[in-house]
């Protein structure tokens, strides 16, 4: 290799792509164009980086078998910055087959943690963990080894796990100011905010307030009856109820719990349940039935009693009831969950990453960005959707992956 190449190479370590494009911008060799690639988009401009690598990883013969999966994984990497996630990640996986090979170990951990990192972005938390075991962190390159802290922090804010968040991210924060990289520390700086921002609302005896999320691990881990309108769910102890799929009982069970000690009344119910105003006999009878659906599923943790007026919930034991609800309550609360990071989103990502169709992606960013929520950003197959500065609610009880007990 060079002298130039060499030079580019060290100036991509340390952060410095205008440095190393100073070096190689007027060079069209393979080994040139996977640093050009690099540098681009290190500089932010992704759609020409992928050229580049593109034709890098084509120019490279067949005995440069390492240089060529090493652009495969350069590739892969800006994927998943730009949250295209139905890039083949098989290539990924036969690229990092290759560095092991060949003995690049140190690209091949990372080619590793690069899966890792989109297996977080679906909620594959236990996938994920499977593949971080076999990454040696101290294999990896400083910028490397803060995406590894960040994806084993993100697993546990995911879990609720504060303390093993807080150390993963101390440790990132650390390798991020011995690089003296500001981009990286800015990353940092702003991944750690999870921990100190509003995760929830906490909604008992009447009244709410906002709690971050070391209070939503407290409330999880107590006795506490709570209706998680996060997730949809409802829990007590280590039992656990899921009504993500049976929305008119988990909004009768939310109107319980919010109101609880005291009761709601029939009205009150049929209006939470089916936006019903003026209800008639069909409209109670079907409140019947739902209130009896709703007392079969939460048999084990509670009773729903009759009033004069309506229904009381009873929860079994002494322990109070609260109800867990986003920040801000919104319709598409779990997509603009997923915005909040900052990054570009494409409509197939999120279709992915939320496990819904295109079409319904589709319609809720058009709802979002008429009311000015979501900033589309190109056009055509190339258009992203992005949040306006200071999210709303970046709220990771909103992201795909399972809490505690799911």
């Amino acid at each position: 290799m060079d002298s130039l190449i060499t030079a580019a190479a060290h100036a991509l370590a340390t952060g410095d792509p205008l440095g190393a494009l100073k070096r190689i911008a007027l060079r069209d060799d393979p080994p040139a164009l996977a640093l050009r690639g690099i540098a681009m988009a290190q500089l932010g401009d992704l759609d020409r980086a992928k050229a580049l690598l593109k034709s890098a990883a084509r120019g490279f013969g067949p005995r440069e078998a390492v240089a060529r999966a090493r652009c495969i994984v350069a590739e892969a990497e800006i994927a998943i910055v730009s949250r295209d996630l139905s890039w083949p990640m098989k290539a990924l996986e036969a690229a990092r087959a290759t560095l092991e090979v060949h003995g690049d170990h140190v690209n091949a951990a990372h080619a590793r943690n690069l899966g890792a990192r989109r297996l977080l972005l679906l909620g594959r938390l236990d996938d994920t963990e499977q593949m971080l075991a076999g990454v040696d962190p101290t294999k990896l390159s400083p910028p490397a080894r803060i995406a590894h802290e960040l994806v084993v922090a993100g697993i546990a804010v995911r879990r609720l796990q504060t303390d093993a968040a807080a150390r993963a991210f101390a440790q990132a924060t650390e390798t991020a100011r011995m690089t003296s990289i500001s981009v990286l520390i800015s990353e940092v700086e702003t991944a750690t905010q999870v921990l100190k921002t509003p995760a929830a609302r906490l909604v008992t005896d009447g009244g709410g307030r906002l709690i971050k999320l070391g209070e939503v691990e407290a409330v999880f881990a107590s006795r506490a009856f709570v209706v998680d309108a996060c997730r949809n769910r409802v829990k007590q102890g280590s039992e656990a109820v899921s009504l993500a799929t049976r929305p008119v009982l988990f909004a009768l069970a939310r109107a319980l719990g919010e109101a609880w000690p005291a009761g709601v009344s029939r009205g009150a119910l049929l209006a939470s349940a089916f936006g019903a105003r003026h209800a008639d006999e069909s409209h109670r009878a079907r409140l019947r039935v739902e209130i009896g659906r709703l007392r079969q599923a939460l048999r084990d943790m509670a009773a729903i009693k009759a009033t004069t007026d309506g229904f009381r919930l009873v929860p079994h034991g002494p322990d109070k009831v609260v109800v867990l609800a986003p920040p801000v309550d919104e319709r598409h609360a779990a997509m603009l969950a997923l915005l909040a990071d900052g990054e570009a989103w494409s409509s197939s990502a999120l279709s992915i990453a939320l496990g819904v169709s295109a079409r319904t992606v589709q319609r809720a960013l058009e709802e979002l960005s008429t009311e000015g929520k979501v900033l589309p950003v190109g056009h055509g197959r190339a258009r992203r959707w992005m949040v306006p500065p200071v999210p709303a609610f970046p709220t990771v009880l909103l992201l795909p992956g399972p809490l505690p007990s799911d």
